[in-house]
């Protein structure tokens, strides 16, 4: 990897010995640039901006806080990491406050200082992909409420717009949760009728005997508890739209009533034979094929050509995976909660899931993520567990990890490994982090902070006598 494409670390301390401790850990994998002293530091942050900043705290003339201040001013995206004294550790604390990423104790140990700068790596560039989703998300055309910009997504709401226009019957087909009712209030929202009523309602949800009264009203008398005469919601949609949702689902003799209103645009209540003309604008949607069920004698022929005047496909989610992210983070912003995103792993899995349930099965996935997330990213782990399975993350599992030394396990899990490493080790040696930390390979007081930097509790482990 050349010079130029290595990401860039600038390391900062007074102590010449330190400066070279750091070239060599971190010299293979980033391109190091090495500051004695804070002011020198300041200088080269003038000039140029480093992926991850590494400044001790203690230093004179401008100290490690007024690096950190000066990188969040120019750079916010730029990661620190502080080095410190053990005694110093409360003062490492308050400027992660100040918006540090993280700190190392010394003494250190290398394997720990290379974990530290790639995550901090991990996170900035994290930072900067969801950052480049935002700009993608706001700069998205937004056809009320139709979020993509996939080609089958900008062809369909095409599609709505020119169908809009025309004041016909309108049929939207697509599978479950592919978003036909806001398909069908776009059409409502872009048509002639806008300021007339929206009437929806789902045709697979009614009772069978109670179809014919919900959509054409009834007459006081006109069955036993029709204490009341009532208007039918062809009558309530009157000079706007009404949405059939679920058009397939009604019964075979109220489709013969239903293309006798489309026909005639007028109805008649049940119990009268006074017809009533009604101006209501049909927009019908169905996750069946209406020609198979014509074929099989489930939907009237004459019906299925009555409501097939303009017809728009709602693609499923498996063939616009690119608005995956966008959607996924369209759903955070809505959850209520103040999140950064989703980290790698989480964003692979949502975006290589089959999706079954289409746009409605993210939305709730991502509700359901955003209600178990402890961290500020949303991680694999708070996904619902179909999902984590179809990730394919090409990791080690943690029982394999636990047979490598640490660095090997680092290279082999990158940013998922820690704290399954860390906890398949205590697994094999039963807590005992002396013997844990001979199979990592590292020093047990650096295998002791690691264990408490992931929460991982080597008591926990321990097996009763």
């Amino acid at each position: 990897m050349s010079e130029a494409s290595r990401p860039s670390v600038l390391v900062v301390d007074d102590k010449e010995n330190m400066l070279k401790l750091f070239s060599r850990i971190l010299g293979e994998a980033y391109a190091v640039t090495t500051a004695g002293d804070g002011e020198r530091a300041l200088a080269l942050l003038a000039s140029r901006e480093f992926d991850v900043v590494v400044t001790d705290i203690q230093m004179p003339g401008a100290d490690g806080f007024a690096v950190l201040r000066e990188v969040k001013r120019r750079a916010p995206s730029t990661e620190v990491v502080l080095v410190t004294a053990y005694a110093s550790i409360p003062k490492a604390v308050e400027a992660m406050r100040e918006g540090a990423y993280d700190y190392l104790s010394k003494p250190f140990d290398p394997d720990e200082v290379a974990l530290v700068v790639a995550r901090a790596l991990a996170r900035r560039r994290q930072q900067q992909e969801t950052e480049g989703l935002k700009e993608k998300l706001a700069a998205a055309p937004d056809f009320h409420g139709l979020l993509g910009t996939s080609a089958p997504m900008r062809q369909a709401c095409a599609m709505l717009a020119q169908g809009a226009a025309r004041d016909f019957t309108v049929l939207l087909l697509g599978e479950t949760g592919t978003g036909k009712e806001l398909a069908a209030r776009a059409v409502h929202a872009e048509s002639p009728r806008r300021a007339g009523p929206f009437v929806a309602v789902n045709c697979g949800a009614l009772p069978a005997e109670l179809v014919e009264s919900e959509l054409f009203g009834h007459a006081k008398g006109a069955f036993t508890g029709a204490t009341a005469a009532r208007v039918g919601l062809f009558e309530e949609a009157s000079g706007g739209t009404l949405f059939l949702d679920e058009v397939g689902e009604l019964p075979l003799p109220v489709q013969v009533k239903l293309n006798r209103a489309l026909q005639e645009k007028e109805v008649r209540r049940v119990g009268t034979t006074t017809p009533i003309k009604v101006d209501a604008r049909v927009v019908a949607a169905t996750h069946r094929d209406l020609q198979a069920e014509v074929a099989a004698g489930r939907f009237r022929e004459d019906l299925y050509y009555r409501l097939n005047v303009f017809t728009v496909r709602m693609p499923p989610l498996r063939e616009r995976r690119e608005d995956l992210p966008l959607l996924a983070l369209h759903f955070l912003a809505k959850a209520g909660r103040p999140l950064e995103g989703f980290t790698p792993e989480a964003l692979r899995a949502l975006t290589s899931a089959p999706w079954p349930g289409n746009v409605r099965q993210l939305e709730n996935a991502v509700a359901r993520a955003v209600a178990v997330a402890q961290g500020p990213r949303i991680q694999l782990e708070d996904l619902p567990p179909e999902l984590g399975r179809s990730a394919g993350g090409g990791a080690l599992p943690p029982e394999s990890l636990a047979k490598l030394p640490y660095r090997e396990a680092v290279d082999s899990a990158r940013d998922a490994v820690s704290r399954d490493y860390l906890t398949a080790l205590m697994q094999e040696f039963s807590g005992n982090v002396t013997h844990a930390a001979d199979r990592a390979g590292m020093e047990r007081e650096s295998l002791h902070r690691l264990l408490k930097r992931y929460g991982v509790r080597s008591e926990d482990f321990k097996r009763s006598e």
